[in-house]
């Protein structure tokens, strides 16, 4: 597997020092020692603020964050060399069977929610309209310049320029991209005909490595157009998609809208939580090109103050507490009453074995 880099994300920790549930699996007392996790980017913002209120109640435990990439979280998960991971998509059937022995049933549930924006660079226009059989164009390099008629009939009153379109995109394995991916598949199968996919599928444009890459890319060409998750797009134009009969753009409650709306995939373990995302929705107010991103995680660790370390810093992280922290930090969107439920039974479950 690719060990994947989604890129740096912006340094705001915005961290709550309340910690409200972070010792709680230590009945009551701080816990101590330190735990590490690796993976996806997008939620660097999210991590550093987690730690930053946990660490703030346990001052004698050490939490650490690599955001390498969901790709490389997931091998470092499966290899034992984390305690906890975060991906932007759910482990695989052949990953699943991976999962070390020891590691006892694995732990996977959405932790962190986050539109993904179409980020764009094009001077003069500050609205853009797009649907998804015009979009999967433009990043197929169907549609080659900005006054092209498929997408002036998207936005009415627009002066498009004749600028060329250079469509931006990862080329490292990311959750962002299979996400993305998924939706352009789900939603404008008869002109994005691959399925979906961690590494960009098609040939062309450009590339650039990790969110971060992609964003600065888009940022220093005009009439360039990409993907990344929408806390870290900064001053650059976000395209509104076509859903139903209108047109919505990214938001934390319009991402968590599709959430609510799509079903736990069948046939995992009981403390799996990984859900389809329903892509094809037409509800007003519903934003689909979003990303579930997971915590990966054990029911059983090697020693007693592992799994209570692990088992509070998790807690808080799906507190109520810590994920206003994290919406406020980064624009996420809180998982919901019924996600953190769930969340919070497959948590539970962590013990010394």
């Amino acid at each position: 597997m690719t060990v994947a880099a989604c890129g740096a994300a912006n340094e705001n920790t915005g961290g709550s020092g309340s910690g409200s549930g972070s010792s709680d699996a230590a009945g009551g007392s701080s816990v101590s020692g330190t735990i590490s996790g690796a993976g996806a980017s997008t939620q660097t913002v999210a991590q550093q603020t987690w730690k930053a209120g946990f660490e703030g109640d346990n001052p004698d435990a050490t939490v650490n964050y690599d955001p390498i990439g969901s790709g490389g979280g997931r091998e470092q998960f499966l290899s034992g060399a984390t305690q906890f991971g975060g991906s932007d998509a759910y482990l695989s059937d052949e990953e699943l069977g991976q999962v070390p022995t020891e590691c006892g049933d694995v732990i996977e549930y959405p932790v962190y929610v986050s539109p993904i924006a179409i980020a764009y660079n094009l001077k003069g226009v500050d609205n853009l309209k797009l649907d998804a059989d015009t979009l999967a164009k433009i990043m197929k390099g169907e549609i080659k310049t900005w006054d092209d008629p498929a997408i002036k009939a998207l936005n009415d009153g627009v002066d498009l320029p004749g600028t060329t379109i250079v469509p931006v995109h990862r080329n490292d394995e990311s959750g962002t991209t299979e996400n993305f991916t998924e939706y352009l598949h789900a939603v404008a199968p008869k002109v994005w005909t691959d399925e979906a996919d961690g590494n960009w599928p098609v040939s062309g444009g450009e590339s650039a490595k990790g969110t971060q890459g992609v964003v600065q890319a888009i940022t220093a060409g005009d009439g360039y157009i990409g993907y990344a998750d929408a806390s870290q797009v900064g001053d650059l134009g976000v395209a509104e998609i076509k859903v139903g009969d209108s047109f919505q753009g990214p938001s934390a409650e319009a991402a968590a809208k599709i959430v609510d709306e799509s079903e736990r995939v069948s046939g995992r373990g009981q403390y799996d939580f990984a859900i389809d995302i329903k892509r094809d929705v037409a509800s007003e107010g519903v934003y689909p090109i979003v990303l579930a991103s997971y915590t990966l995680a054990c029911s059983t660790y090697k020693d007693q103050e592992t799994a209570d370390l692990v088992k509070a810093y998790l807690t808080y992280t799906v507190s109520a507490d810590g994920q206003k922290a994290a919406a406020d930090a980064s624009g996420s969107a809180p998982i919901s009453d019924s996600a953190t439920e769930n969340a919070k039974k497959a948590i539970d479950a962590i013990s010394a074995g």
